[in-house]
């Protein structure tokens, strides 16, 4: 038996501390992320509940502030769009009203245009405008991306369609 399951045994309010610091060091955790690792670690609920709490007194466990750092991050690296950023943070276990409160912060605008970089920068060079087919391609494909990163599926064809006018126009 190692010291630690010994420690866990005699006191695990300091277990669940320490298992509490060590994944927090790996980077901000929900609640509800927080709560799985302590059960998987066999941490009694009463236990974890109390150690979590006081870790929320204090600020070391955030959910609002993890979406919201979440939302920022993933929109602007990723080019993820609200509705996938919806869906991450419900896995991640953020409560609803401050996934809510974090995806309200979202500029619908700037979710627009990151959708048309993303399509310029997946564009393919030299597509021959004449081939219908090729084009219709084009379209299919860089609407399905958008999709992926949690675009609206008319919004992300509109994107597309506009971004492929564009590039004809300028190759024209």
């Amino acid at each position: 038996m190692g010291q630690q399951e010994a420690n866990s045994e005699q006191d695990p309010e300091s277990a669940a501390r320490a298992i509490l610091l060590r994944q927090l060091t790996d980077g901000p955790k929900t609640r509800a992320q927080l709560e799985r690792n302590l059960a998987a670690k066999k941490i009694p609920e009463a236990v974890a509940e109390k150690v979590l709490d006081r870790f929320e007194e204090v600020q070391l466990v955030d959910d609002a502030q993890f979406a919201r750092d979440w939302v920022r991050s993933r929109a602007q690296h990723r080019g993820l769009a609200r509705h996938a950023l919806r869906r991450e943070l419900m896995q991640k276990g953020v409560p609803e009203q401050d996934a809510e409160a974090a995806l309200a912060e979202v500029d619908g605008a700037a979710e627009r245009e990151r959708g048309v970089l993303l399509v310029q920068r997946k564009l393919r060079p030299g597509i021959d405008w004449a081939d219908t087919a090729e084009r219709e391609k084009q379209l299919r494909r860089l609407t399905s991306m958008l999709v992926r990163k949690g675009y609206n599926p008319g919004s992300a064809f509109g994107i597309v369609q506009e971004v492929l006018q564009e590039q004809q126009n300028a190759d024209a």
